[in-house]
């Protein structure tokens, strides 16, 4: 891992360029660059998620969720670096079997919204499909492993499901969409 920063005012990006991992510099608008930021504000929207009333299981696995992103960001950092494989893919997978087993079957789209919680894990949904965007983007450019884009596809399935579980843990249900 890189060096770690012991002062954030470094001016070093004052030319709009900014360190990786790796010790290169790129443009701060680049599509490694996006991509890193798009992870980070996933994160950060876990983050305030976290902030809400939460099942004790589901905290402690969004917090580990965290932390793979953190793990995500990081290999977007280095580039040639791996740090999300089949293991962290194959633990979301186990999330979404358990999550999505006591499920009612979907009949219609669901709106983003109930409960507060559901609504804020709508956002982080669409902020990780967001991130999963700029993942692919980077690929077509520059050389990315399998890991990310996959872990960021199935996050947010996960987070679609969690946003109907919170719905019914707050005693509500899928705000569903009408076709009129």
């Amino acid at each position: 891992m890189g060096n770690r920063l012991s002062k954030i005012t470094t001016r070093t990006g004052d030319d709009g360029t900014t360190g990786l991992g790796d010790g290169s510099r790129v443009d701060k608008d680049s599509a490694r660059v996006h991509a890193m930021g798009d992870v980070d504000e996933l994160n950060s929207q876990l983050g305030v998620l976290l902030c809400e009333s939460l099942p004790a299981a589901l905290r402690l696995q969004l917090l580990a969720i965290q932390h793979q992103l953190f793990d995500l960001g990081g290999e977007l950092c280095i580039p040639g670096y791996a740090l999300i494989g089949e293991r962290q893919i194959a633990a979301l997978d186990a999330l979404l079997a358990h999550y999505n087993a006591d499920l009612p079957p979907l009949k219609e789209f669901i709106l983003p919204g109930g409960s507060r919680a559901a609504a804020l894990a709508h956002v982080c949904r669409t902020v990780c499909r967001r991130a999963e965007r700029s993942v692919v983007s980077l690929g077509r450019g520059e050389a990315v492993n399998d890991g990310p884009r996959q872990y960021l596809n199935r996050l947010s399935d996960l987070l679609f499901v969690l946003a109907r579980v919170l719905n019914r843990a707050d005693g509500g249900a899928d705000v569903l969409w009408r076709r009129d």
